[in-house]
């Protein structure tokens, strides 16, 4: 557990100013903070600021004020934001820090739960379950919220139908080097060829997710748990846009064919697109919400504050369409396109991004006395 006490710190603050880590979605959360009145945040990698110092920090212009972020910190390296140096510069600034996945990759789950001792917007403990090594893993709290997921195959062996098999790329252990097959020959003989061009590493391969290949179509539901109100919100759908993947779809399966014998097929996410989802399936999309709150309630309490994520698919069933959920974030999605989703209007009267979902979260928290509810 953090050595700090999180939510005396919190108790102090009066008025909040909102961090966030200068990747993933570090413009969304700060263009949320500012639409809020909030004063905006972002840490930077010394070499990696340029996109937040040149083009969106604050300025004024002849026409009005431009840009989103009020103050730019730079660092050595990422995970210096978790020294006590820049943990005491960021309380004495009143920061609220908003975790996303670079977050976690780049400082790192030790860190983050002993060492910054920051108020996060979220539950930090929960953030390391998104990790499939992690022993309460985020498939453990998807059986445990009964929501339906891919099988998974402990060894080769067992493999009877299509299977996509997820290992660590060698060099960039964050991203993963997926490849299907569909038998345990096909498996040894793609996994030696992988093995053999430096693609995936030995020990990658022992710990990689050997799951069924569902076929469906693709959603991420974008979520919002609101411990203020008590209150599950759908912020919107979207789906990924992958290299190399997106490319070789667009071609005819004789192309594909051909581009395959010299390359291989990526599934690296370089951004997403909004969509929207036949609305009869929204309460289905809203009960395995609930049940994923709840389990993650009573699991790792006070449970999920703020924006998530099912990422999965909308599969044929005998019952109807129904969900079948690949994967979890428990932070910000890094989707800042499902604002143009029509879910949070229908809600607030007003299409709102995750960023201001977030701002508008903690001013209410502030107003009532309440920010302690709200990070750990």
């Amino acid at each position: 557990m953090v050595a700090f006490d999180i939510r005396k710190i919190a108790r102090s603050y009066r008025k909040p100013s909102v961090a966030v880590l200068g990747s993933h979605s570090a413009l969304d959360i700060a263009s949320g903070a500012s639409s809020f009145g909030m004063k905006s945040i972002v840490i930077c990698q010394k070499g990696r600021e340029q996109t937040y110092k040149n083009y969106y920090a604050k300025r004024k212009t002849p026409f009005g004020q431009a840009g989103c972020i009020d103050e730019i910190i730079v660092l050595d390296k990422f995970s210096d934001v978790a020294s006590k140096q820049t943990v005491s510069a960021l309380v004495k600034k009143q920061a609220i820090f908003v975790p996303h996945r670079s977050f976690s990759v780049y400082v790192g789950y030790d860190l983050i739960e002993k060492e910054f001792g920051v108020p996060i917007f979220g539950n930090r403990m929960l953030l390391r379950a998104e990790e499939r090594t992690a022993a309460r893993n985020q498939q453990w709290l998807l059986r445990r919220a009964g929501i339906r997921i891919p099988k998974v195959f402990s060894s080769p062996e067992e493999i009877d139908r299509m299977v996509i098999v997820k290992a660590p790329e060698a060099k960039r252990k964050y991203e993963r080097a997926f490849f299907i097959v569909h038998s345990a020959h096909e498996y040894h003989r793609k996994s030696k060829e992988m093995l053999s061009r430096g693609l995936i590493s030995r020990e990658g391969l022992e710990s990689a997710l050997i799951e069924e290949f569902v076929v469906g179509a693709q959603f991420n539901f974008n979520f919002f748990y609101s411990p203020i109100n008590r209150q599950l919100e759908f912020l919107g759908t979207d789906f990924r846009r992958q290299t190399n993947l997106d490319g070789l779809l667009r071609l005819t399966a004789p192309e594909q064919s051909e581009i395959l014998k010299l390359t291989r097929m990526k599934n690296i996410e370089v951004g997403h697109v909004a969509c929207t989802i036949r609305e009869s399936l929204l309460e289905k999309v809203f009960e395995i919400g609930e049940r994923f709150v709840k389990a993650c309630k009573e699991e790792y309490p006070p449970g999920i504050i703020g924006p998530f994520a099912l990422q999965g698919a909308i599969v044929p069933a005998e019952s109807g369409e129904e969900p079948v959920i690949f994967d979890v974030s428990f932070r910000v999605p890094g989707s800042p396109g499902i604002r143009y989703t029509p879910y949070t209007s229908y809600l607030w009267g007003k299409s709102l991004s995750v960023g201001e979902r977030i701002a508008l979260e903690i001013k209410q928290a502030a107003k009532e006395g309440k920010i302690e509810e709200i990070v750990t």
